[in-house]
């Protein structure tokens, strides 16, 4: 059988809004810090290309790397230009959301089950470390992963090898890991709450990925490419509006100035964007009842919770973080709105 020729790693770039794969082919592609990357990945800002500065150091290495920042600032955006511009650009990029699976399926999830293992075990399969093997594996949120399976971690990642669910024997594998985390792992060392062995295992290379407050020259250009992906015209800003973008705090980042944009744009309908067009938050308008009379605490409280859980892209562990309230607080609160 013909094989296909290899791509060549040069040549790798990625589309950093689209989640789901590496783009295959990008005319736009430009070489930004030694980084070869999609033209529309915005490092305006200071803060940005030293980022991709140590990107480009660091993707030509082997060695698992830790990237880390608040929630919503492109962690896995940086993780696919690590893999875009490794040796391993040909290969496949696995991504593998820790936090979002109990521990009783994210073992399975890692490593792969066999047919009959645990109830519910229809079929074999196979895990992310074989699905990736050749390429790059990123595990988001690692810090939220179990103590138990965090020693079988560290075991996969010394030996090279995983021994599926219900299975004797292991296979090896050829894996990068890329892990990423809000949280600060050697505090969580401290606390016990994370291996110390698994964190110097994996913490041979560290990447910072600043929150969007710290790079101000980038929310303009950010927000611009998110108004393209929607199909929207060029998109204009009012000095007001402008204004209101780089001095607000930004507390879900890149993911919540999406959510703006994509607010602004349908309120504006091919218009400049002025105060008018962006969400409350970012104006300091005050939410009023149907009426047009001032909302009640009660609404007030309601608005921001949702407003928050919104800028956390849904996830409700982080917003509960945020807003200073337990999760399961949060939850009674999110499910009496929904009873209303």
């Amino acid at each position: 059988m013909e094989q296909k020729p290899r791509r060549s790693p040069r040549l790798a770039c990625v589309q950093p809004l689209d989640r789901t794969q590496l783009c295959k082919i990008c005319r736009q592609s430009a070489e930004v810090d030694g980084v070869r990357r999609c033209s529309r990945v915005v490092a305006e800002s200071e803060a940005m290309r030293e980022v991709m500065r140590r990107v480009s150091a660091i993707a030509p290495t082997r060695s698992s790397v830790v990237v880390t920042g608040e929630t919503g600032t492109g962690k896995e955006v940086i993780a696919r230009l690590l893999h875009a511009n490794s040796a391993r650009a040909a290969g496949r990029f696995v991504a593998l959301n820790v936090a979002a699976l109990p521990g009783e399926l994210l073992e399975s999830e890692l490593f792969g089950h066999v047919q009959g293992a645990f109830t519910g075990a229809v079929a074999s399969t196979t895990g992310v470390f074989a699905a990736a093997d050749g390429g790059t594996l990123f595990l988001d949120e690692i810090g939220e992963m179990p103590l138990a399976l965090q020693a079988k971690l560290l075991r996969a990642v010394q030996h090279g090898e995983v021994r599926r669910v219900g299975e004797a024997r292991t296979t090896a594998f050829d894996v990068r890991i890329v892990c990423a985390t809000h949280r600060d792992l050697r505090a969580a060392v401290q606390a016990g709450r994370f291996r110390e062995d698994l964190y110097y295992r994996l913490k041979v290379f560290s990447i910072r990925v600043p929150p969007l407050r710290e790079r101000i020259d980038d929310i303009e250009p950010l927000a611009r490419v998110f108004a393209d992906q929607l199909g929207a015209p060029a998109l204009q800003l009012d000095p007001r509006a402008r204004k209101a973008l780089i001095e607000h705090a930004w507390p879900g980042n890149v993911r919540e100035l999406g959510n703006v944009v994509e607010h602004a744009v349908a309120l504006a309908r091919g218009q400049p964007v002025a105060p008018a067009h962006l969400p409350d938050d970012l104006t300091g308008a005050a939410p009023a009842a149907a009426d047009g009379v001032l909302a009640t605490l009660a609404e007030v409280e309601r608005a921001h919770i949702l407003r928050m859980l919104d800028a956390c892209g849904g996830n409700q562990l982080e917003a509960a973080r945020r807003l200073g309230i337990g999760r399961n607080t949060l939850w009674r609160k999110l499910r009496a709105y929904a009873d209303r």
